[in-house]
């Protein structure tokens, strides 16, 4: 019975897997800030050199900043982007409560020699 719906359900499943892989695709693409600085670097290299107006120069400039928002808002909502700094304070968090718990074992484990010393 297994077999067969694997049999029937294998054009189904390849078709999901291209579709996934063409999501992941354009969402990279989407992604891409580099992309966009690269092209914002330009842009103030055109604008230096004279290619375009000043006018042209305030256009594509808006849109690009405002895909880099894009990007940003996407990331955001998303993924769990965490800046440095606070991974840094959680792992820092964590290493103190480690700290604490093999103290606390620590004193423990001593008592308990004392203890059986005693006795």
């Amino acid at each position: 019975m297994f077999l067969i719906d694997d049999v029937l359900l294998s054009p189904a499943k390849g078709l999901f897997y291209i579709f996934k892989q063409i999501h992941k695709a354009a969402e990279e693409e989407f992604l891409n800030e580099e992309g966009v600085t690269a092209q914002l670097s330009e842009l103030y290299m055109m604008l230096e050199t004279g290619k375009i107006t000043e006018e042209e120069f305030n256009n594509r400039e808006s849109e690009l900043l405002n895909r880099l928002e894009q990007i940003e808002e996407y990331k955001k909502k998303h993924f769990e982007v965490v800046d440095e700094s606070e991974e840094n304070e959680e792992s820092e968090d964590e290493d103190e409560v480690r700290n604490v718990v093999v103290r606390k074992n620590k004193k423990r484990t001593k008592s308990s020699r004392n203890r059986k010393n005693n006795e």
